[in-house]
């Protein structure tokens, strides 16, 4: 369709469940007023073509922080933040704007991996299409105006959020929307490792991609078991909170890489490849084996990822029991876990700047055992994830952005769908 059809649509109600359901809201107003936006501004770049409009979300790691890339468990789901595309077919180029960032052209004759790109977007889009082609879809050209509501750098998971919205674009444009959302969640990790070179799980990617609330068992890695949870926060009694503490994490992959290669040597030591395919019993009764051998920072590490991917499992039950008592203190745990043995709530690069540290202290005063806290997503900097109740949320909103400025506090939905084609 063309823009001012696009726009013309966007008028009525015709499009309104769509709408409600990427946002996790009734008044779809200012999200229409967004789309509207986004098609002037790719007319005005790219002129009068059949345009498309894309979207991809956020995500919220619920429980097993840093298990995915073992091959653990994981509780996540993808949240009413997202990135949106307005984008039209062409020949052999994606040329992709996004509003604050810079990304050069990608053409499809050339698709070899490229040092010089390494953490850019550039890099993203090149491994993606690239893994495309090594699958046998369809691959094809592209022009996109872009726009993201997802948090850079703050562990919502904003590469994950574009890798998806990229797989999804093809996937629609190319290939007649066959490409599941798994597969695109897997080629998505592949660019990332391969091409961005960030050594990252699949988490992310999946809980992007799928939709709803789910639970992830990484054990065979070509074949991820994927479950629904049947759980909606907003009868709980419970506000999902993110504390963005302005400490961006974009800059911080060699750091972050470390967490999944400590936890690989340990795992070797055992002649296995990762943690998963070591029991506790294993672990402990070899510890003297293990010390000396590698850093206690990696027994550590790989300590907390036993008892991580384990206590995913009592969370889901917990849920699934409407124990929400229950898994409130799971949360803490694991977030106590992140923080002792794990290592992931400050940089040691910079240990005079902890805004994570500071955010988990406070919402533990606030909170109490009303509600639960912790580290969010990849960590080191960026975010914090809590549990609020409703009669402390605004008090919690309100002592955080006193921290870290106003509007650092966002109240988010669970979205039912990953990524996602409007029209």
């Amino acid at each position: 369709m063309k823009a001012f059809e696009i726009k013309e649509l966007l008028n009525t109600t015709a499009l309104d469940d769509n709408i409600q359901r990427l946002i996790c809201k009734e008044d779809v107003c200012q999200e229409k007023k967004r789309y509207q936006q986004l098609l002037d501004k790719a007319y005005d770049m790219f002129g009068d073509l059949d345009y498309h409009i894309f979207s991809a979300p956020g995500r919220t790691e619920v429980g097993g922080n840093h298990t995915d890339h073992q091959q653990g468990r994981v509780l996540a789901a993808p949240v009413n933040m997202d990135m949106v595309a307005v984008c039209a077919k062409c020949e052999d180029v994606i040329e992709v704007i996004s509003e604050g960032f810079t990304i050069k052209p990608i053409y499809l004759n050339d698709l070899e991996y490229k040092e010089e790109e390494k953490f850019t977007s550039e890099a993203i889009i090149r491994g993606i299409v690239a893994r495309f082609k090594m699958l046998n879809y369809n691959v094809g050209g592209f022009k996109a105006y872009c726009n993201s509501s997802v948090l850079k750098g703050s562990g919502i998971s904003s590469s994950a959020a574009f890798e998806v919205l990229i797989g999804t674009i093809l996937s629609h444009l190319y290939n007649e929307n066959r490409v599941d959302s798994v597969e695109i969640a897997k080629i998505g990790q592949w660019s990332e490792n391969n091409y961005f070179k960030k050594p990252c799980g699949l988490l992310d990617q999946m809980a992007c991609s799928v939709g709803g609330f789910i639970t992830i068992d990484f054990k065979d890695k070509e074949k991820p078991v994927v479950e629904k949870v049947n759980f909606d926060f907003k009868q709980s009694g419970l506000a999902l909170c993110l504390v963005d503490t302005k400490g961006d994490h974009a800059d911080l992959s060699d750091e972050y890489g470390l967490m999944p290669k400590e936890m690989k040597e340990v795992a070797a030591l055992f002649g296995k490849e990762v943690m998963s395919e070591v029991t506790m019993k294993e672990f402990l009764n070899h510890l003297s084996m293990i010390k000396g051998k590698v850093s206690d920072r990696a027994i550590l590490r790989a300590y907390h990822f036993l008892n991580e991917t384990e206590r995913v499992v009592k969370q889901v039950a917990a849920l699934n029991a409407n124990d929400i008592e229950t898994f409130k203190k799971l949360i803490i745990e694991s977030g106590k876990s992140s923080y002792m043995y794990l290592q992931n709530v400050y940089s040691t690069h910079d240990v005079t700047h902890q805004n994570l540290s500071v955010a988990l202290a406070i919402a533990e005063e606030i909170l109490k055992d009303d509600g639960a806290y912790r580290v969010h997503g990849g960590g080191l900097a960026g975010t914090i994830q809590a549990f609020v109740p409703q009669e402390k949320l605004q008090v919690f909103i309100k002592a955080m952005d006193s921290l870290f400025g106003e509007g650092s506090t966002f109240v988010l939905s669970v979205r039912s769908v990953g990524g996602y084609q409007l029209l």
